[in-house]
């Protein structure tokens, strides 16, 4: 993780949509600080064999696909003015090194994630030098993307990962060179029109069918060995995937918004 500024499951999910002045998490769980950010001494998430991954499947019918396997029409570079060099193949998005992170043309809030990814094989390096990128949403909260499959690196940012704050519940990792899923549900932060914080970020994620982090309350936005507070931020920004100079590959992208009521 650098700092910023399959068998995929399509999830039909019901929210509960609290009332008007109902109460919503603004702190996180003690398990966050259980640990120091990045130890190596926090105990390694037990290993789950995901089912096989297989072809992807059409996403549902009130889904923006954001990278069907052809062009970059929904993305535009977020570090350079210049065109990405990420490149599009066969079908799917590969990472180019060194050329900037890819956001999207549009910005979102609460939203359902489907994104399939793939890391390199052969594996070379090791710990967070082994398959690194990341899925952020509003380009501040990162879900970790590493090669995971027997490497292990601090569990707070192993794939499936919020980066920095909560380890995945298990460790669900494919071998590098297999299509991986994430299925991710977040909900946005809500701010006071003063700024102050009023609903703190939450998400949810599946990494290959399995149940990695379960309604985790954010502390802020994701960061390399600092845990910055929240600030006041618009309710809509762009999905990000990270450039950090491994050659990730993804496809089969697409998201729901869902309806923007109180957390």
């Amino acid at each position: 993780m650098i700092p910023l500024r399959t068998a995929p499951i399509v999830l039909t999910l019901a929210f509960a949509v609290a009332p008007a002045g109902a109460q919503c998490p603004t702190q996180a769980s003690h398990v966050v600080t259980d640990f120091p950010i990045h130890s190596m001494d926090r105990p390694q998430p037990p290993v789950v064999t995901p089912a096989p991954a297989g072809a992807p499947v059409p996403p549902p019918s009130d889904a923006i696909v954001l990278f069907d396997g052809h062009d970059l029409s929904q993305w535009h570079s977020a570090d350079t003015t210049a065109p990405t060099g990420w490149k599009v193949k066969d079908g799917y998005l590969e990472v180019a090194g060194k050329t900037g992170s890819l956001e999207t043309t549009r910005g979102f809030g609460d939203v359902q994630l489907h994104v399939e990814w793939m890391t390199p094989l052969p594996a070379e390096g090791e710990g967070q030098e082994r398959g690194n990128s990341g899925v952020y949403l509003m380009a501040t909260f990162e879900v970790q993307v590493l090669d995971s499959y027997q490497n292990s690196t601090y569990p707070d940012g192993a794939a499936g990962s919020v980066f920095g704050q909560y380890p995945p519940l298990v460790n669900a990792s494919r071998p590098p060179g297999t299509w991986q899923t994430y299925d991710i549900i977040f909900h946005r932060p809500r701010f006071a029109v003063n700024g102050a914080l009023q609903c703190a970020a939450r998400v949810t994620v599946l990494q290959n069918g399995v149940l990695v982090q379960s309604a985790a309350v954010l502390t802020g936005p994701t960061a390399y060995k600092r845990r910055p507070p929240y600030a006041a931020m618009p309710d809509k920004m762009p999905l990000l995937l990270q450039d950090h100079g491994h050659p990730v590959r993804y496809r089969d992208i697409w998201v729901r918004e869902l309806p923007d009521a109180a957390n």
